[in-house]
């Protein structure tokens, strides 16, 4: 059965983003004289500007304020999105439940910038879309608030909802706004306890009833 409201995370998940965000990060941290860890990718993930930029600051010994810091990492991230690619399948399946009326929005933990650059390149932009940035809420993902901000633009309740997520924080988020939420990772793993695991665009549009 098709629900009332799908709500998406976008980077990994709406758009194959999480390279650039990561080559970005990679040429701002080289640019600053810290040395990526190997397990950078997997500690980043779904996680937003100010919690990365702790980490930086205080595992590798970033010296920059927070503000002079992300306009570093912007100015590595914003040239490379024009080789911005949709994650096969997803939006085609954004497209289908919007032709079928349901409720939908984007919730991200990427600033208002990065979610307006990276939605326009792939053209998924639309009077009336509705779209949830970290800048929009007072706590991003792991906690509820994103999605719950969602669901209230929506005018849908948040039990009648489903959250699709690729990183254990979004989530984590789902599960914590009261949502069916499917976790689709980029690559098999598992998933927060309650959360749906799936690993490709079909099993996603099975689980949407479509």
């Amino acid at each position: 059965m098709t629900p009332k409201a799908v709500f998406w995370d976008m980077d990994g998940t709406l758009v194959d983003s999480e390279p650039l965000h990561e080559a970005a990060l990679v040429a701002a941290m080289r640019n600053a004289g810290l040395i990526p860890p190997d397990d950078l990718h997997e500690r980043v993930l779904g996680v937003a500007a100010w919690p990365v930029y702790e980490m930086m600051r205080d595992e590798f010994g970033l010296d920059l304020p927070f503000d002079e810091w992300i306009v570093h990492k912007y100015e590595h991230y914003l040239p490379l999105v024009e080789s911005l690619q949709p994650r096969p399948g997803a939006i085609e399946i954004f497209n289908e439940l919007r032709a079928k009326g349901v409720a939908q929005a984007v919730v991200s933990n990427s600033d208002r910038m990065i979610v307006d650059a990276n939605l326009r390149m792939v053209g998924l932009t639309y009077p009336g879309m509705k779209t949830i940035s970290r800048n929009d809420v007072r706590e991003g993902k792991p906690h509820a608030e994103p999605f719950l901000r969602a669901a209230y633009l929506a005018d849908v309740d948040p039990a009648h909802a489903v959250a699709i997520d690729d990183s254990w924080p979004g989530a984590l988020a789902g599960l914590a706004a009261g949502m069916k939420t499917i976790f689709w990772p980029e690559k098999p793993m598992e998933g927060p306890p309650g959360a749906t695991v799936i690993n490709s665009a079909e099993e996603l549009r099975g689980e949407l009833g479509l």
